[in-house]
């Protein structure tokens, strides 16, 4: 069993920034890769980003455009998603979550924190 929570979402102008923090407990943090995904109002939710067991690779959607950097310090239990040049878009439900051996996109994740809430205004 794995315990993920979300921190440090919030409102912020169009074209700010915001650091996401995932605090994970209850087993090995390095043992699993890492990932952000999010879900706007009525849409699907949607991949953002993914790091790898050791944070030797990472993986992007394509609408981060060089916008946001996902990054995890194993000695702390902690991955991060590093949001800049925010837009009104971005607007979701932002989900981190686990998954176990090779990522691959569109491979389901086996462990999710309950959510953060990052709002952009125009």
């Amino acid at each position: 069993q794995v315990q993920l929570v979300e921190s440090g979402g919030g409102l912020v102008q169009a074209g700010g920034s915001l650091r996401l923090s995932c605090a994970a407990s209850g087993r090995t943090f390095s043992s699993f890769g890492m990932g952000w995904l999010r879900q706007a109002p009525g849409k699907e939710r949607e991949f953002v980003a993914a790091i790898s067991r050791l944070g030797i690779s990472t993986y992007y959607a394509d609408f981060v455009k060089g916008r946001f950097t996902i990054s995890r310090d194993n000695a702390k239990n902690t991955v991060y998603l590093q949001m800049n040049s925010l837009k009104p878009e971005d607007t979701a439900v932002y989900y981190c979550a686990a998954y176990s051996g090779t990522f691959y996109y569109g491979r389901q994740f086996d462990y999710w924190g309950q959510g953060t809430q990052v709002t952009v205004s125009s």
